[in-house]
């Protein structure tokens, strides 16, 4: 039960921008016109950021590819679009029209254009007469507008982030958002440029290159435009790690941290959960919306709210930032921590898929060994992999009927204890591997062994021995 009786308020304040929930569309094609805004906001949607304005440009026939995975398609999706090709003038008329309609909910510009003062200031107000509640600066695109010295061009160069950025502020009268490209060795230089520049926000991540594919028929990548392809920007639950990764590189360095609007495979509340929890005042979603439409922002609003009742959470600044001391550099890990594998034998099936994994891909520990199931005899303790093999093939694990197998209640577990395998635990490291391969939710858990030894990182263990203590 939630220690709070009240519905939970998912309203934010980013950057000085209101918002009455932390969902956003990201620059986008579910952001090209106004009509189509105006149906995400009337299906609950707290923001939005309207697809890239600027340069006039011709876009591609065709333009999108994808990657699918276990059955999921669009696991991870591409494309090579560029920004919009509609006419600057009609964009801002609708981004006017649009924003006198839905006075409460946030909607950004985002902008692109040359590389001069000039047009950045006339482009700056423009979209600020157009009545935009903020300006998002595309310093990420990484195809075709990277051609013409803009987007990831600019975003991978810290020294033109950061001028152009400060030609932005020195017109703007609203907050403004640099968009980070991944593109880059090290996206904190950018993020800590941009803040030197005077931006207000930041918003990562942009989308990653990527080919996404060939046709092992026609020889052809994907996508296909008369013969030919290019590199696109890749995006989708695919890239959610990534991403994850970056939002907590740039919200753990004071030098780069600003107010952060996350993006990247964002699908479901869970994912918007873990971006908050890393910092993300907002996040931005866009693949997942081109794939099932702009309703899924009701399942997204529904279940942040159930989980923050769960949690007691009133506010998204209740939980903003929570995992960031969590994470750290590998060198102040705990060598002295130590778990092992645990198989819970009364929800094993016995597919034999962490022993496999374990074996061909992890360190040898996990046995299947506990007792005969072989009509030709017993399997031999720690048996190798291609005898037990031999060995199963002459038992079958069936499902157990009990109006048919009479003695069903003489057996101890649904899987005969043949096909259950053990773990070792003088062997097992803890890397985790079984419990990832296992297809039962929490048939394989880690289990904490203590150690009775103090925590100790890398670097005291190695200062330790330049001193001659212990190693």
């Amino acid at each position: 039960m939630s220690k709070y009786s009240v519905k939970p308020n998912l309203s934010v304040n980013f950057a000085g921008i209101h918002s009455p929930n932390p969902f956003w569309l990201a620059s986008a094609p579910p952001t090209n016109t106004g009509e189509q805004i105006m149906r995400a906001f009337d299906a609950g949607w707290g923001g939005a950021v309207w697809k890239t304005m600027g340069a006039q440009v011709t876009n591609t026939s065709s333009r999108y590819s994808s990657i699918n995975w276990g059955g999921q398609r669009m696991m991870g999706f591409s494309n090579i679009e560029l920004i919009s090709d509609r006419p600057l003038d009609v964009n801002l008329r609708e981004l006017a029209e649009v924003k006198k309609r839905y006075p409460k909910q946030a909607l950004i510009a985002s902008l692109m254009v040359e590389s001069t003062r000039e047009a950045w200031h006339t482009v700056v107000q423009q979209a600020e007469d157009a009545g935009a509640d903020g300006l998002e600066l595309n310093f990420g695109c990484p195809h075709g507008m990277s051609e013409r010295g803009m987007g990831s061009a600019v975003g991978q160069v810290p020294e033109y982030a950061e001028m152009i950025t400060a030609w932005v502020k020195e017109k703007a009268r609203t907050p403004v958002i640099v968009k980070l490209t991944p593109n880059i060795t090290d996206i904190r230089e950018v993020a800590r440029a941009a803040k030197r520049g005077g931006a207000d926000a930041l918003a990562a991540i942009n989308t990653i290159n990527s080919i996404t594919g060939i046709d092992l028929d026609t020889l052809m990548p994907q996508p296909n435009v008369d013969g030919r392809s290019s590199h696109g920007g890749y995006s989708g639950p695919a890239v959610k790690p990534i991403a994850l990764n970056m939002v907590q590189q740039v919200m753990s360095d004071p030098e780069a941290m600003l107010p952060l609007s996350g993006i990247g495979g964002i699908a479901a509340w869970k994912d918007a959960a873990e971006f908050i929890l890393l910092g993300s005042g907002t996040v931005q979603v866009c693949t997942a919306v081109m794939r099932f439409g702009y309703r899924i922002v009701e399942d997204m609003i529904d279940g942040l709210e159930n989980w923050m009742c769960e949690k007691g959470f009133h506010s998204i600044e209740d939980f903003r930032g929570l995992s960031l001391p969590k994470v750290t550099e590998w060198k102040d890990l705990n060598l002295n921590y130590k778990v092992v594998a645990h198989i819970d034998e009364a929800k094993c099936i016995g597919c034999g898929l962490c022993y496999t994994a374990c074996w061909d891909g992890a360190h040898q520990c996990i046995h299947v060994d506990r007792v005969s199931g072989a009509v030709n005899g017993p399997i031999e303790l720690h048996a190798k992999p291609t005898e037990v093999e031999a060995a199963s093939r002459s038992s079958i694990t069936v499902t157990p009927i009990p109006k048919l197998d009479g003695d069903i209640a003489r057996q101890p577990y649904v899987t005969p204890l043949a096909r259950i395998p053990r773990v070792d635990e003088t062997e097992c490291v803890g890397c985790n591997l079984c419990s990832l391969v296992c297809p039962v939710d929490a048939c394989i858990t880690m289990v904490e062994v203590k150690t009775h030894l103090p925590a100790e990182t890398w670097e005291e263990r190695s200062a330790a021995c330049l001193t001659g203590e212990s190693c």
